[in-house]
């Protein structure tokens, strides 16, 4: 993974974005009920084309973007506001996992939000995203059920902290 480098996404950037977001999220469309895959890829394409107030960074090999995140601010709105900075929509082009991008956006993420004085940093993720969970849990992710939604009937969307500060319950 020696060759990726993080950097804040430019206007240049935003069709590798879209691809390689919808590209990793593509594998969840077959374990979603179609209704709701239909709403959640609409609301990925719709995030994607106006991702402001969020900070948009890239993980980019020699030549091609491999991986991005959204780094929202905190109290900034959306389906979750909260008085911290929150992580969406991290996404790893298929061929590049397994490399350590995903990690390496989010260590930058957190190195933000911690530069930043924030005291604490949120994500939300659900069953189905395994291998992203289990990446969150390892850079000190905990659960934190009082940020959990459901977006529709039985489909629980999981909220995760991490604590910057001591003092963030």
């Amino acid at each position: 993974m020696s060759a990726v480098r993080i950097r804040e996404a430019g206007v240049g950037d935003r069709r590798a974005i879209h691809d390689v977001t919808l590209a990793a999220y593509e594998e969840y469309a077959a374990r979603m009920p179609p209704a709701l895959w239909r709403g959640y890829r609409q609301n990925i394409v719709a995030t994607l084309a106006a991702p402001a107030p969020a900070l948009q960074l890239v993980a980019e090999d020699p030549g091609a973007v491999v991986g991005t995140v959204l780094l929202y601010p905190a109290g900034s709105g959306g389906p979750t506001e909260r008085p911290w900075p929150e992580v969406r929509l991290l996404a790893v082009a298929p061929p590049a996992r397994g490399r350590g991008v995903g990690a390496a956006l989010m260590r930058e993420c957190i190195g933000r939000t911690r530069a930043a004085g924030a005291g604490a940093l949120s994500l939300h993720t659900t069953d189905l995203m395994q291998v992203a969970k289990a990446m969150y849990e390892r850079m000190g992710f905990v659960r934190a059920p009082g940020l959990d939604f459901e977006p529709a009937p039985g489909i629980l969307i999981q909220g995760f902290r991490l604590r910057l500060a001591p003092d963030v319950h």
